[in-house]
């Protein structure tokens, strides 16, 4: 296994420069998987990593050593520990081609999701979206990078099972598609649970402080909130995004 130990090397530029730069990730369509659970979830879908990187001494793991059995001799590195630690905490990454998944010719269950700039809140929105079996998710301009480090661990894999569309001009989608779009809203007074979400639904989410644009709630089919008898002013994007998605499964079952 070839060892790195400088900065200088060209292989250690190429991981900096992914973790680092959502442009470098567009430019190269590259992402960087930290962390074994990630690199397991990928390998599962019958991919396999461009290139692999260990840190020292982490080959005594021995769910690390399970993992690179997989993985082809060529595409394995070994970094030196300060190397490694200037990338993650890990101790393996791994570099991918950003896989993109062909969504169902006409889906029937959608997330529209606006401006959401936090990559722990864009993670676990994917992640529900996957669970909740969501067709498709479509991402505006100014969502956080999707394939950021951040937002990838918050996935914990869903990116690897989900059509994902960026940089989306929301109002258009809302308004073609051929089913109900469901915007939440604090100043609803519909309440999510009087609709019915069994036909082809497509939920929109907005940013976490500011909420939607006024086209896109103007383009959304209804607006609903979520009951809230606590002492509170508003939920997490995240949790009120998987509160929408379950209930239409809830529906569904």
């Amino acid at each position: 296994m070839k060892i790195i130990s400088s900065r200088d090397n060209l292989m250690f530029k190429q991981f900096k420069r992914l973790a680092d730069s959502a442009r470098e990730r567009r430019k190269a369509a590259r992402a960087l998987l930290e962390g074994s659970h990630l690199l397991a979830a990928y390998l599962a879908t019958g991919r396999v990593p461009e290139q692999v990187a260990v840190s020292q001494g982490s080959m005594e793991n021995t769910e690390t050593r399970a993992l690179l059995a997989a993985i082809p001799a060529a595409h394995l590195v070994e970094l030196s520990s300060s190397l490694f630690a200037e990338l993650t905490p890990t101790g393996i990454l791994a570099v991918i081609e950003i896989p993109h998944i062909k969504p169902v010719a006409k889906p029937d269950f959608c997330l529209l999701l606006e401006d959401v700039q936090d990559p722990g809140n864009l993670g676990a929105i994917l992640r529900s979206a996957a669970a909740a079996g969501v067709h498709v998710v479509y991402l505006s301009t100014h969502c956080v990078d999707v394939w950021s480090p951040k937002v990838l661990r918050g996935g914990m894999g869903a990116h690897f099972v989900l059509a994902i569309e960026e940089r989306v001009n929301l109002p258009e989608k809302a308004a073609a598609f051929a089913g109900l779009t469901v915007a939440t809203s604090l100043n609803a007074t519909q309440s999510l649970y009087d609709l019915d979400l069994t036909g082809p639904i497509a939920f929109i989410v907005g940013n976490e402080g500011a909420g939607m644009t006024a086209a896109l709630l103007a383009a959304a089919g209804v607006q609903v909130r979520i009951p809230m008898p606590g002492k509170v002013e508003s939920l997490n994007a995240a949790a009120a995004a998987s509160i929408c998605l379950f209930e239409r499964v809830r529906q569904k079952l």
